[in-house]
């Protein structure tokens, strides 16, 4: 059996296992870009937040902090995010946002890499800033590279189990591991962005 014709074999297989809800939770897979350190930060102006750096265990709580000291905060800017170190708390941050019924978006020349396009997929309406970056590439654990385990680790469910919620196809995680290998970040074009539903208008 091909790479394709796995892919879509366990593609529909991956969809039951989500819809039977029986999916791991990745732990500490890392999504970034490993040439960037720069802490994360939040800064709120109005009704409208501006978060940049990496991000890592610690989001979930640094954001919980920052939007109940700022309840009418509606937008959360992206500017410059280079990726996750916890994949696992990136996606709670990220449906943290979706239960806030907060809207993201990337700032005007800013990027967003990696776990970061997680992040971002959190806002009930997303838009991207001209000029603004979207990067992808295959995740990693201490142990494992993503786009070298056996497609049928449930492993992979849990991934697919969050596109599907945030609203984006199964198929854009079988892209992330594609694109480009851990080390290295593939930027979407246009009619990728498009393609794959990041952006809600």
């Amino acid at each position: 059996m091909t790479r394709v014709d796995r892919r879509s074999f366990y593609g529909a297989w991956l969809v039951l296992l989500t819809l039977a809800g029986c999916s791991s939770a990745p732990t500490s897979n890392s999504r970034i870009n490993a040439s960037s350190t720069e802490a994360m930060s939040i800064f709120v102006e109005e009704d409208v937040a501006y978060l940049s750096g990496v991000l890592t265990g610690t989001l979930p709580s640094q954001l919980k902090s920052a939007l109940s000291e700022h309840p009418n905060v509606t937008d959360l800017v992206l500017v410059d995010v280079p990726g996750s170190t916890d994949q696992a708390a990136t996606m709670e941050a990220a449906r943290f946002i979706r239960h806030l019924g907060l809207n993201t978006h990337i700032a005007q020349t800013g990027y967003v890499l990696s776990g970061g396009v997680d992040l971002f997929l959190g806002g009930v309406q997303r838009t991207i800033g001209a000029g603004a970056g979207v990067g992808v590439h295959s995740w990693r654990d201490t142990q494992n590279w993503g786009d070298e385990i056996d497609l049928s680790d449930p492993v992979h469910a849990s991934y697919v189990n969050f596109y599907l919620e945030m609203g984006v196809p199964e198929r854009f995680y079988w892209f992330t591991l594609d694109a480009a290998p851990a080390e290295r970040i593939y930027y979407l074009s246009p009619e990728e962005i498009y393609d794959y539903r990041l952006l809600t208008d």
